[in-house]
């Protein structure tokens, strides 16, 4: 076991490659959250309205099983770079489905790849100040993991507020015509959103 390790991650790693399904079912369960707002962000970007994103990382989902034999990680930070490059490889396939192409593109995927990873950044930076040692936030989950579970134990509007605000980084006039709001609601929203998160991401080990 590494240093910082998660010894849960480490366990259900294990117990997944020597074949059994319910630890490579509660593996996965533990990056859905995190997979699907990934996803949401860039089918907002390329498909809007055509694809949504749970069917997508069901998808992914299917992919790892069938390719987990080649994983050659052991740490959660490499577990999670890898199922985050499978879900650009699913969505440059439907991409390509929705353009009539049948051809791999292997700079689409290269692509989509770059932005996952640049959104997953997002994720890490910006809402919550740092409050714990470099080892203590190494021991804990992936940061960015842990706030996609944070962001969907909040009500409905606050989590479209945080989205829209933060990761897609629309100002607030915009946020207000997707949201259909007053700026100003938008605003207050946005504040309450925040001191939520914040006390959820507080109840997370």
């Amino acid at each position: 076991m590494s240093l910082y390790g998660d010894p849960e991650f480490e366990r259900w790693l294990r117990e997944a490659r020597a074949g059994d399904g319910p630890a490579w079912g509660e593996l996965l369960e533990r990056y859905r959250n995190y997979l699907t707002l990934l996803a949401r962000l860039q089918i907002g970007r390329l498909l809007r309205g055509k694809v949504d994103a749970a069917d997508l990382v069901q998808e992914s989902f299917l992919e790892a099983h069938r390719k987990l034999r080649l994983f050659q990680g052991s740490t959660e930070p490499e577990f999670v770079a890898w199922l985050r490059q499978i879900l650009g490889t699913c969505l440059a396939h439907l991409i390509r489905r929705y353009r009539g192409t049948q051809r791999r593109d292997v700079r689409l995927e290269r692509r989509l790849a770059e932005e996952l990873e640049q959104s997953s950044r997002v994720l890490d930076r910006g809402l919550i100040a740092p409050q714990s040692s470099p080892s203590q936030r190494a021991a804990r989950r992936e940061q960015a993991v842990r706030l996609a579970d944070a962001l969907e134990q909040l009500p409905a509007d606050y989590r479209e507020a945080i989205v829209l605000r933060h990761l897609e980084g629309l100002s607030f006039p915009e946020v207000a015509r997707r949201m259909d709001r007053s700026v100003d609601s938008v605003e207050k929203l946005w504040v309450r959103a925040l001191a939520r998160l914040r006390s959820v991401l507080g109840e997370y080990p």
